[in-house]
């Protein structure tokens, strides 16, 4: 995988790079050292579980899985169901561990508007 950032070959490699030690069940990851950025692997295999990203676009990411996830977690509405919303919304299929700092806001905002629709 090619890091976004630098253009160099990121590395795949135990997520311990990272944090120091492996994090949890699937620790394999992509990582640039050069840049920071990162991205988590599905299930210990090579297959990334979005884009990678620096700190500030994985802080983003964070804010917006939040955001969604205080939505559906209450149990009035399901996962599925809010990830057909957003998918409404942006008029396309949504990831957020693909999505921009610019797609994260978005998708925060539209939580809030979610949670004063649904829940006030």
């Amino acid at each position: 995988m090619e890091c976004p950032y630098c253009g160099k070959t990121a590395e795949w490699c135990e997520n311990k790079k990272v944090y120091g030690k492996n994090y949890g069940k699937s620790y394999m990851c992509y990582y640039c050292g050069r840049c920071g950025s990162y991205v988590g692997c599905h299930n210990n295999t090579k297959r990334p579980l979005g884009t990678m990203a620096k700190k500030n676009l994985r802080r983003k990411r964070i804010n917006a899985h939040n955001a969604i996830d205080i939505v559906w977690k209450t149990g009035k509405m399901t996962r599925t169901d809010v990830y057909k919303l957003l998918k409404n919304y942006f008029e396309k299929e949504i990831h957020i561990g693909e999505s921009n700092i610019k797609e994260c806001e978005k998708i925060i905002n539209f939580a809030e508007k979610l949670k004063r629709q649904f829940f006030s």
